[in-house]
């Protein structure tokens, strides 16, 4: 029987976008391991024994000082040596909302990750210029060079929900090197693929940044959610639109992530 590639998707104390998540992998084809954090910690799990680490939405430790702020301090600290090892073996992280909050604060996103650095951060997730929580659908370009967005469209579909989703980079050296070194995966944009403020960009994030990835392309970050439009079924005007594939934009994300590991890590 052919080995299958391996998914932990990590969970805390306030995360809710877990089961979504491992439906999306599952139905993508791999096994998957939906794993409290404490259950590494305690030695009870080990990261090194799956090909892709999976961090979903939610509100980790109820955002409390700072969204994501906690789960990625325990992450870079405690699971900091794991979490490196785990790159250099040229295996896949992926962040999704809450997810993507927690790469960008252990400093896994948008560089080379240092768990020993002082200065680990160079970008941040803030609240959202509307003052509050925006929960909707979006239009998202598509660029970059990345293993996870790979034969997607130009632009896809799939829906946002946060209240600190505005990604703000250091400096502009910082954005330049994003954008140089074709780290941008995602941009907020109108149906055509044509730039906008608010509401098409939900949370004034630079650039209409969505979402990013290391240099390898390996590591991705967004805020919108993927898994919330990994069946057709899922689009809000689906019944408008005619018998279409079952799969919605988002799947697309998900399987790459399995091929990848089937084609270069089983």
């Amino acid at each position: 029987m052919a080995k299958k590639p391996r998914v932990i998707v990590l969970r805390t104390a306030g995360t809710n976008c877990n089961v979504e998540t491992t439906f999306a992998f599952k139905e993508s084809g791999a096994l998957v391991d939906e794993v409290h954090l404490e259950e590494l910690f305690k030695g009870n799990a080990r990261l090194s024994d799956y090909h892709i680490m999976a961090l979903p939405g939610g509100f980790s430790y109820g955002d409390d000082i700072a969204s994501g702020r906690i789960f990625a301090n325990e992450l870079r600290i405690r699971l900091g040596q794991d979490i490196e090892q785990f790159i250099r073996d040229k295996k896949l992280i992926i962040g999704i909302c809450n997810g993507f909050q927690i790469l960008v604060k252990a400093g896994i996103l948008p560089g080379v990750f240092n768990p020993s650095a002082v200065d680990h951060q160079t970008a941040t997730l803030t609240n959202n210029d509307s003052g509050k929580f925006e929960a909707r659908w979006v239009y998202l370009k598509v660029s970059g060079k990345s293993v996870w967005t790979e034969g997607l469209k130009d632009v896809i579909f799939t829906p946002v929900a946060h209240g600190e989703g505005k990604f703000i980079p250091l400096n502009s050296e910082v954005l330049k090197k994003l954008d140089a070194e074709g780290q941008v995966a995602f941009r907020y944009v109108r149906a055509d693929g044509s730039p906008s403020g608010y509401p098409v960009n939900p949370n004034g994030s630079t650039d209409d940044i969505a979402g990013i990835t290391d240099p390898t392309g390996r590591i991705l970050g967004l805020m919108p959610h993927p898994e919330r439009h990994f069946l057709f079924t899922q689009h809000p005007f689906w019944t408008r639109l005619g018998k279409k594939s079952k799969l919605g934009d988002g799947a697309r994300v998900f399987e790459n992530g399995v091929n990848y590991v089937k084609k270069n890590l089983l």
